[in-house]
């Protein structure tokens, strides 16, 4: 499609329907209206006469249009107004409220919901299969586009949370194996941001805001945890062995620098390496070191 095409079909394109405020008036008093109107018809109605039975039914008339607008709105709740198909405004007054009788009022949670993504299997950025879910909570904050954006909210917000989920988990390692990259399992906090920001960007178009999501579970597959765990081992092990080798050297150099200084006993060369061999034995070994009595000298 060509640029001034483009361009043609955005300025034909319909406005998006935004919430506004609906008009409405105070329910009691119209209550309190209908049902005298009732009352006043039922007493016309037992005259018995063409006059007040006429006068009875258009007293019953109004009384239906009158106690027809009453609506009840709840705490939490909202009333999207329609008439002839036409979005007219939302009630979001608390309490008995009166609106144009021949309207359609479609009923809208505002409150904030939660909803916990099943367990999805997903390939990392190393492509390694991991399993991760995570709760989502959110709220209508715009019952306009909620209403008559999407299908059905609720499917909306549930399908865009698993999509964001799957993008996310996909985009980066589930483990940075000491590497400076930014990993699943070892920068939760900016990862649910990120997910947080993408998800309000997906939902933005059903008046949807998103309050904070959580990773509840972050694991590998089963099919290769096992395998994932004993390299996990393996790079712990290899990383205290460092340490430890770090350690040892550390003494070593300690125990000979003490000994020249302090004049205990004259080392060459080749009773330091002896000395720094025994050494490394004892400290690095896994099992304790078995004591020898050395009953002659080095060189025989």
């Amino acid at each position: 499609m060509s640029t001034g095409a483009m361009g043609a079909a955005a300025e034909t394109a319909p406005a998006q329907i935004r919430e506004r405020r609906s008009a409405s008036a105070p329910g009691v008093p119209l209550l309190v209206l209908g049902v005298a109107l009732v009352i006043g018809a039922i007493s016309l109605f037992k005259q018995h006469t063409t006059v007040t039975i006429g006068v009875g039914i258009g007293l019953l008339v109004l009384a239906a249009l009158t106690l027809g607008g009453l609506n009840a709105v709840a705490p939490g709740q909202a009333r999207v107004v329609s008439l002839f198909g036409r979005y007219q405004g939302t009630v979001r007054t608390t309490g008995l409220r009166w609106v144009n009788p021949f309207t359609v009022r479609r009923r809208m949670s505002t409150r904030i919901r939660n909803h916990e993504t099943a367990t999805l299997k997903v390939n990392d950025a190393d492509g390694n299969p991991i399993e991760m879910a995570a709760v989502i909570v959110w709220q209508i904050a715009d019952t306009a586009k909620a209403a008559y954006a999407v299908d059905d909210v609720r499917a909306f917000v549930l399908t865009q949370a698993e999509t964001a989920v799957r993008h996310i988990a996909g985009h980066y390692p589930y483990d940075a194996r000491g590497t400076e990259r930014i990993s699943l399992r070892d920068n939760a906090e900016q990862i649910t941001t990120q997910l947080s920001e993408e998800l309000a960007l997906r939902v933005a178009v059903a008046g949807v805001s998103i309050t904070e999501s959580r990773i509840t579970r972050l694991s590998y597959a089963s099919e290769i945890a096992q395998a994932m765990l004993r390299r996990q081992q393996a790079d712990a092990v290899v990383a205290a062995r460092e340490r430890l080798v770090e350690g040892a050297v550390g003494m070593v150099r300690t125990a000979l620098h003490q000994l020249a200084e302090e004049g205990l006993v004259d080392l060459d060369d080749e009773r330091k390496a002896v000395m720094v061999s025994n050494l490394l034995v004892v400290l690095c070994g896994d099992q304790p070191a078995q004591p020898v009595v050395n009953t002659g000298t080095l060189y025989q």
